[in-house]
């Protein structure tokens, strides 16, 4: 099981994200592996914005790399691909990164509209 590492807590757009007010980090770099045994190293979101993770990940042997998130429409916009592109080019390796879609489940539709 992997937990994130860094969390998100950041003002974007005049709004304040505090995660760690509800979630505490992680502490464990993750690697795991695919049915047909390829190494994969594991991360969440905010990660992303850590290189240094995904180069430990890397030289611990990963060849894919998964990063499932919940950007923020602001972040999504100017940072998603261009760190996703960043991460598997410095690294050779293939990422699997899946962004949500709609309101997260925490934020109310009114919140997310903002």
């Amino acid at each position: 099981m992997y937990r994130k590492i860094h969390m998100f807590d950041v003002t974007v757009g005049g709004r304040t994200y505090r995660e760690s007010d509800i979630e505490q980090p992680g502490e464990e770099i993750v690697m795991s592996r695919t049915a047909d045994g390829v190494p994969l190293g594991l991360s969440i979101c905010y990660d992303l914005r850590f290189p240094e993770l995904y180069r430990i990940l890397a030289v611990l042997g990963a060849r894919v790399i998964a990063i499932p998130s919940a950007f923020t429409l602001a972040t999504t916009r100017e940072h998603w691909e261009t760190l996703v592109r960043a991460r598997a080019i410095e690294n050779q390796t293939f990422v699997i990164a899946a962004n949500q879609f709609g309101p997260h489940p925490r934020i109310s539709t009114r919140e997310a509209a903002r």
